[in-house]
């Protein structure tokens, strides 16, 4: 005969396990069933942003561009695109598909959140520029729409993201794009950069590490089949056309704010000195305020007191204060050597 308290705790141990497994809302499968719901979702935002995207471009949007675009089979972009029209949110049109009225108000609202939360990343926090999109494509499908609107107002109600990109405002407006990719803007004009696309990342990573980014003034130097080569707020940069092709830029009359070349504070030498003339634009959110509460602002007298054993960080004097700034973030400040240093 079995023993009553075993058979007892057994029963327990049963219990537990099917209610482990079954519990509404908490068990395995109620899990499981919302992680899979939330996974649709996250899918169905994705394509809705692509095909938007495609409308806005005035691009085709097929099958086979949505399944690449959110990394999924061309069986699974069918039944999606099928679930899509299911729901009313798309329609069949000649070969490829089309948005209706709730599609693209949908897609609007996705695409608002992502850009209002990459330009929250570049203004208000340290995240580096190469982890804006990829952090704001999480955000974007949890933030509600009455979170967007008041990031929005706490920030002012930006109109465009850090990549130039437009931001949707409440009602869904958004303007036609501008401009023409660097790869087709003619040799010697003047120019200001409106966009960069911030896709692929390995592409965007190289615009980023050239220092380019929106509102720079450049001038096209050569542009051949092989090579571009531009000049932006007295940086010189060399471009492969692929990457060029990345940058949006549109003409402007004047090369105002193009004087240069800059010469960069982490070339100045120990006992030497100089005068801040400005932060590069790349230096943006919290990096930037801490260097302008450190008094690294136009006018102000720099020197090098000392550079670490292994030349990095170094010790530079600001408004009688010692401070200790990376190459990198040295590489942001621009300046103009004092007339005395250079005789």
């Amino acid at each position: 005969m079995n023993d009553p308290l075993s058979a007892l705790i057994a029963g327990i141990l049963v219990l537990a396990a099917v209610a482990f497994v079954v519990w509404p809302g908490k068990g395995i499968i109620a899990r499981w069933t919302q992680s899979s719901r939330n996974s649709q979702r996250v899918r169905i935002e994705d394509a809705l942003k692509h095909i938007y995207d495609c409308e806005y471009r005035r691009l085709v949007c097929t099958r086979q561009s949505i399944a690449g675009a959110i990394s999924v089979s061309g069986d699974d972009a069918a039944r999606l695109l099928s679930r899509l029209e299911e729901l009313g949110l798309l329609r069949s049109q000649g070969d490829g598909f089309a948005l209706t009225d709730e599609g693209r108000s949908y897609a609007l609202r996705i695409i608002r959140v992502h850009r209002l939360w990459e330009r929250y990343l570049a203004d208000e926090t340290g995240v580096a520029q190469t982890d804006w999109h990829r952090e704001a494509e999480q955000h974007e499908h949890v933030l509600t729409a009455a979170e967007a609107d008041a990031l929005a107002a706490r920030m002012g109600n930006p109109r465009f993201d850090p990549h130039g990109d437009p931001i949707p405002t409440r009602t869904g407006q958004l303007p036609h794009p501008m401009g023409v990719p660097l790869t087709a803007f003619p040799e010697g004009e003047f120019a200001e950069i409106v966009h960069i696309e911030d896709e692929p990342s390995v592409v965007f990573e190289q615009i980023a590490a050239l220092g380019l980014v929106p509102g720079m003034r450049a001038q096209v130097i050569t542009s051949g089949a092989d090579i571009i080569r531009l000049k932006a707020d007295g940086i010189d940069c060399a471009l492969h056309p692929l990457v060029a092709s990345n940058i949006t830029v549109q003409g402007v009359t004047t090369a105002t704010s193009m004087e240069g070349p800059f010469e960069s504070l982490d070339s100045l030498q120990p006992g030497e000195k100089a005068k801040v003339i400005g932060i590069a634009r790349a230096c943006r959110g919290m990096q930037r305020r801490r260097l302008m509460d450190l008094g690294v602002i136009p006018g102000t007298e720099i020197s090098v007191d000392m550079r670490s054993a292994l030349g990095d960080p170094t010790a530079y004097r600001i408004r009688g204060a010692s401070i200790a700034l990376r190459s990198l973030q040295a590489r942001h400040i621009y300046i103009e050597r004092r007339k005395d240093e250079l005789s």
